[in-house]
């Protein structure tokens, strides 16, 4: 095991790890509405504020208030042919019991002022229970690796584990001006601070080695380093009875020679060429046996470091602000449009670690986690006064975004990111409303983007939900959504790694106006 492979034990990646339903970092299921109807862009009210911000200026005056939470459960699949493996499916859950919104907008004349938080990127924390391949793999070699060195080994096990956390909070201010009554725009900026925590670790690495210094029986699961550091032991012994041979001039003999001279009884011969194991030969010299006795010290040595209990506790922080134009168009009452631009936030995340026995995020150290451009269409077409129809599309300018990876964005990005969603709603004279709708992305990340802790996957999802006014100031949102990811499967040297996910989202919001 060498040291990058120790690194990848814990490597995390630095970007959010729950995205829902958005681009690769960026989040656009921000209020219940959307989990029941996924295609918001050319709303006009109060969650407008994150939305369609040039269609408030067109709101009834007054102030106008919407509050959501949402409850999301995400399931990540990731199967590997990587010979050797104990376990060759990996499961991990990440979870977001609170993903809130709020959204406040004070509207007088021609002229709409709007507040809005939200959690514009991540809002999950992962939990790997059981790792994954790459946690594994450099431990799984370990068996291989001793056998084909002459020390027949067959198993592993470990204790591995990884948590990480991500939110990036987004305040937005936005001013919405109605030019007339068909045309408004909107200036506004979200400022966005962002937070990653990083916390693992990599325990009791053990081995089966059929070795007579294996200290609990050949055969038997021992503690790797210590079995390591026993041998690491045991082969510098060796040097050290070989150099007063070869400081008497002795060196170019063989043991064979030695035990004729009486230089080493016939036991220290037999257990010197032993312990060689399979690279031993009659004819070596004493100073190639204690060259070949001091290689493997070393490499012990090295293994013995590789397997030690590795510890991780990081912490990420930045922030950065995205200024926010937009446009709505309203044709007639029955008829909206609105375009909306948001620029990229550029930020840069700054390490603040307590322990990092891999030297993954050594303290202080920066690094780029930006937020892209997004554009933004919207839709909506009331047909008659019971049935909404509504349509938007979110372009993600992901390739000119820099998140922190080793490689040029055209290296791993063949594509931007592009979402497309699709809904439609009833209204019933009861106050009650019915609604449903469908949201495509298109990822355009390519092979080496992909990896089993960073992968952007496509995706299909179901909403369905309603709504209820209480009285024309007071109404509640409730939704469902089922997201089906697309699976992506990786060809590795020899081996192939699958990704899959599922995720479900529960919402609920209230909307008051005053």
């Amino acid at each position: 095991m060498n040291k990058r492979g120790i690194k990848i034990l814990f490597l995390a990646v630095f970007m959010p790890f729950a995205a829902w339903s958005g681009g690769i970092v960026t989040n656009t299921n921000q209020s219940a509405s959307f989990i029941r109807k996924p295609a918001q862009d050319a709303v006009i009210d109060a969650t407008g504020t994150y939305y369609n911000p040039a269609g408030l200026a067109f709101l009834r005056d007054g102030f106008h208030l919407s509050v959501s939470n949402q409850t999301i459960l995400q399931n990540r699949k990731v199967s590997s042919t990587f010979q050797g493996l104990a376990n060759t499916e990996f499961e991990g859950d990440v979870s977001a019991p609170l993903f809130p919104t709020l959204y406040a907008v004070y509207k007088t004349g021609p002229l709409a002022l709007s507040f809005g938080v939200n959690p514009i990127g991540g809002g999950g924390t992962a939990n790997f229970e059981e790792g994954l391949p790459s946690f594994e793999q450099e431990v799984a070699i370990l068996p291989p690796s001793l056998t084909a060195a002459g020390i027949n080994t067959t198993a592993y096990s470990m204790d591995a584990a990884f948590d990480g956390s991500s939110l990036n909070w987004g305040v937005q201010l936005n001013a919405s001006y109605a030019l007339n009554e068909f045309f408004a725009v909107s200036l506004g900026a979200r400022f966005i601070t962002a937070t990653n925590t990083y916390k693992g670790h990599l325990r009791d690495i053990m081995i089966n080695p059929l070795h007579p210094l294996n200290a609990n029986g050949p055969g038997n699961m021992v503690s790797a380093p210590q079995f390591f550091g026993t041998v690491e032991f045991a082969a510098n012994s060796a040097v050290q009875q070989l150099q007063p041979i070869i400081d008497n001039s002795a060196g170019e003999m063989t043991l064979n020679q030695l035990v004729n001279i009486g230089a080493l009884t016939q036991e220290q011969a037999d257990q010197l060429a032993g312990g060689l194991g399979g690279i031993y030969n009659p004819d070596m010299q004493v100073v190639e046996i204690q060259t070949a006795y001091a290689g493997i010290a070393a490499q012990m040595n090295d293994l013995a470091q590789a397997t030690q209990d590795r510890e991780l506790d990081a912490k990420q922080t930045g922030w950065g602000i995205a200024p926010v134009l937009g446009i709505n168009i309203r044709f007639s009452d029955e008829l909206n449009m609105a375009i909306k631009y948001e620029h990229r936030a550029s930020i840069t995340m700054t390490n603040n670690t307590t322990v990092d026995d891999v030297g993954m995020y050594p303290d202080g150290v920066e690094v780029a986690n930006d937020m892209p451009s997004m554009l933004s269409l919207g839709l909506n077409y009331r047909p008659t006064r019971a049935l909404s129809l509504s349509a938007g599309m979110h372009y993600y300018f992901d390739r000119s975004a820099d998140y922190g990876k080793a490689l040029p964005n055209d290296q791993i990005i063949d594509n931007n990111f592009i979402e497309l969603g699709f809904g439609a709603e009833y209204f019933f004279d009861n106050g009650f409303s019915i609604s449903t709708g469908y949201l495509r992305t298109q990822t355009g990340a390519n092979d080496r983007f992909h990896s089993d802790l960073s992968h952007s996957l496509s995706t299909n999802s179901i909403g369905i939900g309603g709504s209820y006014r209480f009285s024309p100031n007071m109404a509640v949102n409730f939704g469902f959504m089922n997201t089906m990811y697309e699976a992506y499967t990786k060809t590795f040297n020899g081996y192939s790694e699958t990704y899959d996910r599922s995720a479900i989202v529960f919402a609920v919001g209230m909307d008051f106006r005053f």
